[in-house]
């Protein structure tokens, strides 16, 4: 079967359309392209069934594919993308509660820096605390850590 002859049916071109649809997805996340395809390959399995015309087709396309989208999105938005990611509290419990070490002195009012991680990372207390003390990472605002001495 030639090329030509397999893209003119219409069941192998809506599935074909609905994979691009789900292919972009990953290359343009928002999780809404997706539902266009599975709105396409809806389309595809009824065109594979029934011998329907292309008006009913790009209508079952778009009723599938809207109403798909308005009652599975934010079903499987929360499930599959958690508001704990949002929130960054995932990115806070790899910080709260662990040690590091002073790298540079941390004078109360006045930021220094801590080793954590193997990484240098800008630091506050509401104390003075020298250099090569083991602190405990109590907080963190935006890239400043807040930190207390271990004792």
């Amino acid at each position: 079967m030639e090329l030509s002859a397999l893209f003119s049916e219409p069941a192998i071109l809506w599935f074909v359309i609905g994979l691009i649809f789900v292919l972009l997805e990953f290359t343009m996340p928002g999780f809404v392209i997706m539902f266009f395809g599975a709105g396409a390959w809806v389309t595809s399995l009824v065109c594979s069934i029934f011998n329907i015309g292309l008006t009913f087709q790009l209508f079952m396309f778009i009723i599938v594919s809207i109403g798909s989208l308005l009652v599975f999105r934010k079903y499987l938005k929360t499930r599959f993308f958690s508001d704990r990611e949002k929130s960054g509290d995932i990115l806070e419990d790899e910080f709260i509660d662990k040690t590091a070490i002073v790298d540079v002195p941390i004078k109360e009012g006045f930021e220094g820096r801590v080793i954590f991680k193997g990484a240098q990372w800008t630091a506050s207390a509401q104390t003075d605390i020298e250099k090569g003390v083991k602190v405990r990472i109590v907080g963190k605002e935006s890239i400043c850590l807040k930190v207390e001495p271990v004792e």
